[in-house]
């Protein structure tokens, strides 16, 4: 049959100028679980901007996995890396192949087994920091942990907290603007409003503040065990010459902010939303529990216990399907090709919107239902490539993949080994509207400490 040329289905509901921003920011997970009900291959308009939205999990795959065709670019990444630079996650094709070989040995096993250990101390200073019977808000509490423990792995240093309380307001705020500012026609980002001083603040404030930390390293070229020690010595030795080259200035600070921001917005969402579903599913918390109680016996969980910690892992994947952090992103084709059967030609945007097959009932009777078990090894792999794509996928994958799930496991466990935490008044779980990470509104929780745990 021959293709049809980007004739897709329009999704309903666009404005003019701001697209679909409305029904994004009002219910994000409806309209993205709505999109399949129109075909497989969509058109949503991102502002101004008309981009496709593959809805099968084949389709999708493909979107990810030939990043030479389907290039990071369109809106969002236009946003990144006026930002947070041309680092590993936003560079374009032809440079990424080297950026990865770079930083790859930044998260080898050895040294994810160093960067575990700073996870660790961090969770278990979370929970102590709890009374019985408070109110935390969740997500603030977690996203503090997180940060402290991006910091701590980056630079080798202990954040205390006028360190993490400079950072923290600069990349909240970032986080919170930069897919908002996809649907704005850039001319309006460069008008002096309010919100655009603010984010632009913010930015300069990142940049001052990791400038500062990477000349005090500078001084001190010591291998420290850090993601930084590897950035800086990294080298990149292709032809096996022995006369490689290492990352730039400019390209290590990307590198740094990229993580930076990346690095404690996704682990907070992905706890938080595990917590919430959680208490809503008692089987399931009960089951962590005991698992939990038999791999720590009343201690803090540590990074050599991950494996043992199996259904914890896939309650933390559970949350990432329903949840996943990373939820709204570009890319452009570079040359004419055919998708779902129809003809894209170059410069297509082509928008990843992982809710729209992770939450589609062409792949789960019931993609609503919290299901840990979807996760177990035999049920898995009946699942089409493309079904799970909370890190992307192909050579474009997350690199901060299993730096990620290390720390969502060692903050779930630890916290479920010594508190029960339950949604409190005031609570309000809605997804923050066009935030980068998909995350919860305001998760105010009430805290109460297990009795009678083992010995």
């Amino acid at each position: 049959m021959a293709s049809r040329t980007c004739a897709t289905p329009v999704v309903p509901g666009a404005f003019p100028m701001v697209g679909h921003a409305w029904p994004l920011m009002r219910r994000p997970l409806r309209f993205a679980q709505s999109l399949s009900g129109h075909g497989d291959l969509v058109e949503v308009r991102l502002g101004p901007v008309r981009a496709q939205v593959p809805c099968d999990p084949e389709l999708l795959w493909r979107v990810l996995t030939d990043d030479r065709l389907f290039d990071k670019g369109g809106p969002f990444f236009d946003r990144v890396r006026a930002t947070i630079g041309n680092g590993v996650g936003a560079c374009p094709y032809g440079e990424h192949r080297r950026q990865r070989r770079l930083i790859q040995p930044s998260f080898q096993p050895a040294r994810l087994k160093g960067y575990a250990a700073v996870m660790e101390e961090e969770a278990a200073a979370l929970t102590e920091r709890w009374d019985d019977g408070g109110v935390i808000d969740a997500y603030r509490s977690l996203f503090g942990a997180a940060l402290r423990s991006v910091l701590r792995t980056l630079f080798a240093t202990r954040a205390g907290d006028a360190v993490v309380d400079r950072f923290r307001t600069s990349v909240e705020t970032v986080l919170q603007q930069l897919t908002a500012r996809m649907f704005v026609p850039a001319p309006l980002l460069r008008l002096p409003l309010p919100v655009n001083r603010r984010f632009d603040r913010a930015v300069a404030d990142l940049r001052r503040g990791i400038d500062d930390l990477v000349a005090e390293r500078r001084r001190d070229r010591t291998d420290r065990g850090d993601l930084l020690s590897a950035l800086m010595t990294a080298q990149d030795d292709e032809n096996g010459t022995g006369c490689g080259t290492g990352l730039t200035d400019t390209e290590i600070h990307d590198q740094v902010l990229t993580m930076l921001t990346a690095g404690s917005d996704s682990v907070t969402a992905a706890v938080s939303w595990a917590l919430y579903l959680l208490d809503r599913n008692p089987e399931a918390l009960d089951r962590l529990e005991r698992e939990v109680d038999a791999v720590l016996a009343g201690r803090a969980a540590r990074g050599d216990d991950v494996p043992a910690l199996a259904h914890t892992g896939r309650v933390i994947t559970e949350a990432l399907r329903l949840y996943p952090p990373g939820w709204l992103f570009t890319r452009v084709t570079t040359a004419e090709t055919e998708l779902g059967g129809h003809r894209l030609p170059p410069g297509t945007t082509v928008a990843f919107c992982a809710p729209a097959v992770h939450r589609g009932r062409q792949l789960y009777d019931d993609p609503e239902e919290f299901d840990p078990d979807r996760w177990l090894p035999e049920r898995a792999r009946t699942l089409p490539r493309g079904a799970f794509t909370a890190f992307g996928g192909g050579a474009r994958k997350c690199a901060g993949e299993a730096y990620a799930l290390t720390e969502c496991t060692l903050l779930l466990a630890t916290i479920v080994s010594r508190w029960r935490l339950r949604p409190a008044p005031g609570c309000d779980v809605r997804p923050v509207a066009l935030s980068t990470a998909l995350r919860p509104r305001r998760l105010l929780m009430e805290t109460s400490a297990r009795r009678g745990l083992p010995k």
